[in-house]
């Protein structure tokens, strides 16, 4: 950015297979989750198992999981460095979920991955094809 603040960035949510504390169903929380929403990132330097741990929150104030292990300290330095991050759901993902992160900013979030529907290869089968229910490979995002 001309202005010397670091481009929107996606991350990944990982951690979702583990319940919270309290018993709360990241997963569940994850579902609940809705493109756009605003989500929290809480730094957790008390964390027994890393140091650098950043905590992802919904809405809802329900812990949906922890930016990888090898991105947390690069958003660590941002925030130690003052700058105010804004995160937002972008998609539930197989490990859990993505966040689109803006530094000092509030982020944009990428176009929507179109769905994808399997190839039909004759006219019999187009007419019999049944809905593939939403189901698209997950988005790979770039590292930034």
């Amino acid at each position: 950015m001309p202005d010397g603040t670091p481009p929107d960035f996606t991350l990944p949510v990982v951690g979702a297979p583990y319940n919270n504390k309290d018993g709360s169903d990241r997963r569940f929380e994850i579902l609940l989750c809705v493109r756009g929403e605003a989500l929290e990132l809480r730094p957790e330097p008390r964390n027994k198992h890393d140091e650098h741990a950043v905590g992802v929150w919904s809405v809802r104030g329900v812990q949906i999981g922890y930016l990888p292990s090898q991105r947390a300290p690069y958003v660590k330095s941002l925030m130690r460095a003052g700058h105010e991050l804004f995160g937002l759901f972008q998609e539930p993902t197989s490990f859990g979920a993505a966040v689109r992160i803006g530094v000092d900013r509030v982020p944009t979030l990428p176009p929507e991955r179109p769905k994808q529907r399997a190839a039909v290869d004759d006219e019999y089968n187009q007419d019999r094809a049944e809905d593939d229910g939403g189901y698209y490979a997950d988005y790979i995002p770039p590292d930034d």
